[in-house]
């Protein structure tokens, strides 16, 4: 079993900045990827940016491909979004995601990870 933790999230307005953490706890040594997944209101859940463990890659959504970074922490049991220039369309929920062992499936696929995150509401005002 693997816990998360999601903590960060807060009220910002436009172009401001918030760091959100991901608390991994429990059986994590097999953990193949990381993910950060977002669900604005009434809409679907989508993946905003993911790091795999073994090569350190990491992968994002095109909406925020170079406002928002992820990295991991010197314990490698947190996940980190750093997130700058927010905009209005960033408000949502976010989530954190974990992958324990391979698996093929495009890191935006919801189905692809085991273990998910109780959520952080981030709301961008204009």
């Amino acid at each position: 079993q693997v816990q998360l933790v999601e903590s960060g999230g807060g009220s910002v307005q436009a172009g401001g900045s918030l760091r959100l953490s991901c608390a991994a706890s429990g059986n994590t040594y097999s953990t193949d990827s990381m993910a950060w997944f977002r669900q604005p209101p009434g809409k679907e859940r989508e993946g905003v940016a993911v790091l795999y463990f073994g090569g350190g890659a990491t992968y994002y959504a095109d909406s925020v491909k170079g406002r928002f970074t992820v990295s991991r922490g010197n314990t490698k049991n947190t996940l980190y979004l750093q997130m700058n220039s927010l905009k209005p369309e960033d408000t949502a929920m976010y989530y954190c995601a974990s992958r324990i062992g391979l698996d093929g499936r495009r890191w935006t696929d919801r189905s692809k990870y085991n273990y998910w995150g109780q959520g952080t509401q981030v709301t961008v005002s204009s």
